[in-house]
């Protein structure tokens, strides 16, 4: 069977430092964090931590009607809003193909939109189904963003939900990217989102795994650094317009990039604790599906949580893949965990700074954990290279691990 090639043709995403690279570029090179102090946490008694990167300024486009929103919460909001943008930098938002079963999407979050879990739960404690109504599981149930942006858009191709925590982006890429290859179909939306709940926070505070440094918010989270004490989590979706690439030539498409591997595999052990083996045999799954033996990548953008465990297992296997010469960052540092969007978002990122020959690197990284892989760990400023290929690497609860290859259209 002949392979198909499949090339990103839109790219877009919401974040804490802007909704655009040139905004977003322009804080990471400031070093300018999107993480502050929630005040409005403090009512959580049992909550340690009190820091996360929200959206303070996300505002739902005036052109959405009242009917379109009643089925999104806030994760759908993001996920279609990424979409919308990712479609119009693709040069698809409002063209018919999309329409008549040639997209599909592939996307995922954590979990859906959390007040209406709450809603639910109160239903159960206290027998009163109040603030429920027919929309309610819609914004809750776990395919939410991939179902409402098929709604959105009214995309009648695949619908694959990738709900798988830290890898629902990273995952709707990479089964999008199949979707294409193995010819099913010539379009793909895909990403993945996450709104940003205490109780997102109280997952991993309970596993003594969040950042205390609570009176200096721009100080943390510190991936792969010797005095980093936990993980910060975030909000925002990212989203990708992959296409065929005979497809994409045969309507005059802008290429960004082209995906040439996919790497995904379980841990199969212990469901937090990363295995540093199964890691690097993601990354060796993506290399042989692309064709490319370890010294072809010039860049890994790594998970980079600020978590022991993580940090060390991660690096450690990076390193033994490729060797002390690998560049490495993780824009975690800047955003903290946006747990189902970052795989998308960072995806986006890796392209971006491929293209441009300049790659960003990890904010409050000062003394690197010597107990982390030996690799060239970008820090302080950004840094001039020049590399055909890149690879993006994510890992989930549950033992799910990702790595994807990015390869510089020419």
């Amino acid at each position: 069977m002949l392979m198909k090639r499949v090339v990103v043709t839109g790219m877009a995403g919401i974040t804490a430092l802007g909704s655009d690279w040139t905004r977003i570029e322009a804080n990471f090179r400031a070093n300018r964090s999107g993480i502050r102090y929630m005040p409005e946490w403090e009512r959580f008694s049992e909550l340690n931590t009190r820091l996360a990167g929200p959206i303070d300024d996300h505002a739902v486009p005036s052109h959405w009607t009242r009917k379109q929103l009643r089925s999104m919460g806030r994760v759908s909001r993001f996920a279609v809003g990424a979409a919308e943008m990712a479609l119009a930098d693709a040069g698809l938002l409002g063209n018919p193909i999309i329409r008549d079963g040639r997209m599909g999407v592939a996307c995922g979050s954590s979990t859906g939109s959390t007040d209406e879990i709450r809603a639910f739960g109160m239903m159960l404690i206290h027998s009163v189904a109040e603030g429920l109504n027919a929309n309610s599981y819609v914004r809750m149930m776990p395919h939410t963003t991939a179902a409402n942006i098929s709604i959105f858009f009214g995309l009648t191709g695949r619908l694959i939900p990738t709900s798988s925590a830290c890898t629902s982006g990273s995952q709707g890429i990479g089964y999008a990217y199949e979707a294409i290859k193995f010819g099913r179909l010539p379009l793909m939306l895909a990403g993945g989102a996450e709104e940003l709940c205490p109780t997102e926070a109280m997952v991993f505070d309970a596993l003594y795994a969040t950042s205390l440094k609570n009176d200096a918010p721009q100080s943390s989270p510190r991936p792969y650094d010797s005095g980093r004490d936990g993980l910060v989590i975030g909000e925002g979706a990212g989203m990708l317009v992959l296409e065929e690439l005979e497809h994409a030539l045969a309507r005059g498409a802008h290429i960004h990039a082209e995906i040439v591997g996919f790497g995904s595999n379980a841990d199969g052990q212990h469901v937090t604790r990363p295995e540093q083996g199964t890691m690097r045999r993601a990354m060796e799954l993506a290399l042989e599906d692309a064709g490319l033996t370890p010294d072809a990548i010039g860049y890994v953008n790594g998970h980079g949580t600020a978590t022991e465990q993580g940090d060390i297992a991660e690096t450690l296997a990076t390193n033994s893949l490729f060797g002390s010469r690998m560049p490495i960052s993780s824009q975690k540092s800047f955003f903290g965990h946006t747990l189902g969007a970052c795989g998308a978002l960072e995806s986006w990122f890796s392209i971006e700074m491929m293209n441009r020959d300049s790659y960003v690197h990890t904010l409050n990284l000062d003394q690197i954990d010597p107990h982390c892989g030996e690799l060239d760990y970008l820090r302080g400023e950004f840094r001039q290279m020049s590399h055909e290929y890149v690879m993006n690497n994510n890992f989930a609860f549950g033992g799910v691990n990702t790595s994807l290859v990015f390869r510089r259209w020419r």
